[in-house]
């Protein structure tokens, strides 16, 4: 049996979305004319009780098109040091933008209104302008960790209070919500921005799409087209979004009973350090040996997982992880492997 624990981004098309894809109705989205890409753009608006969307091939593009629209050269954004927009987005931040980060210690990825004000440059030819602030939900490097809309609320109080933007990287915010029991509908009362991710835990296959109000998504689909990122007939992935968003949200619970039960076991184990508290679909945990010896050994037993330090490794379940493929890694795990 093999088990691919390595990321929630391998999921393969069902043969639903297959079929959506399938029977699709496109057109060219650069001319504003793929109907199945605006649907999907106001679909995933209303959800989130933003005013309009833009379609776009990843998350990485989304999040830094926001940045675009909502920084100025010689800005600076505030973020947590785990943020994903400023590790794993191959310095966007200063190659696009031309600005600056700012990097707090949240805890396990959060950050609070506390360590961001005292972060707030004054005006001062010296600084750089504070603009924006982000937010990462769920955090990554926080082993899925989540904020609460009650988290959210006074941080977007405190951006607006100073003038800042406040933008979300939604890369797993339906499995926040699925944790929280937070209502994306009142996501969009706090946010100039919004990037949710359809291609995780939703299991599409491609697209992330950014939300704001109308005037901003105008200027960012400008921006989207520098980049690159006009798809032309692209409805054929945003079909399998709006399959993804009708049938694939309510079953998040499932993968966070399933990371549940590993992040058990694991803890069981004498050759775990520690595993860190499991919030939704990313197990993180400590090993006594390298990673690498461990990920070696799990490999062997057909089991994939990927290292994020030399002796930490990830396990995230997702919708091609079956419990009888979770029951075997546990009997795995178990065992002298």
């Amino acid at each position: 049996m093999t088990v691919d624990l390595r990321s929630d981004t391998v999921t393969k098309p069902t043969p639903g979305m297959l079929e959506a894809m399938w029977s699709a109705k496109v057109g060219d989205d650069v001319f504003g004319e793929d109907e199945t890409i605006n649907t999907l753009e106001q679909k995933a608006a209303a959800m989130f009780g933003m005013e309009a969307g833009l379609f776009c091939p990843s998350g990485t593009m989304t999040n830094q098109i926001a940045i675009k629209c909502f920084t100025q050269p010689l800005d600076e954004l505030i973020a947590d040091q785990t943020a994903h927009v400023y590790r794993y987005e191959g310095g966007g931040i200063a190659f696009n933008s031309g600005v600056s980060t700012r990097l707090l210690d949240g805890y396990r990825g959060i950050i609070t209104p506390e360590m961001i004000e005292p972060e707030i440059n004054a005006e001062n030819i010296h600084y750089p302008h504070t603009s924006l602030v982000v937010l990462e939900n769920t955090v990554n490097k926080g082993g899925g960790s989540c904020y609460t809309l009650d988290n959210i609320a006074p941080i977007a109080q405190l951006c607006q209070a100073k003038g800042l933007k406040l933008h979300l990287d939604g890369a797993r915010v339906f499995n926040a919500l699925a944790h929280t029991g937070d209502k994306a509908l009142d996501y969009g009362q706090y946010f100039d921005g919004i990037s949710v991710c359809l291609s995780k835990g939703l299991g599409a296959p491609v697209g992330s799409v950014l939300l704001a109000d109308k005037a901003t998504i105008k200027y960012a689909r400008r921006i989207r087209k520098v980049l690159g990122g006009g798809m032309r007939q692209a409805g054929f992935l945003a079909a399998a979004a709006i399959y993804a968003l009708d049938h694939h949200v309510d079953r998040l619970k499932i993968d966070h009973a399933h990371a549940r039960i590993l992040s058990e076991e694991l803890g069981k184990q004498s050759w775990v350090a520690n595993v860190m508290p499991v919030e939704t679909n990313i197990v993180l945990f400590d090993t006594v040996e390298p990673a690498a010896i461990v990920l070696a050994k799990l490999a062997a037993k057909g089991i994939k997982a990927s290292d994020t330090a030399k002796h930490r490794i990830r396990f995230v379940t997702h919708l091609d992880v079956h419990a009888d493929q979770v029951e075997y890694v546990v009997k795995v795990l178990s065992s002298e492997f």
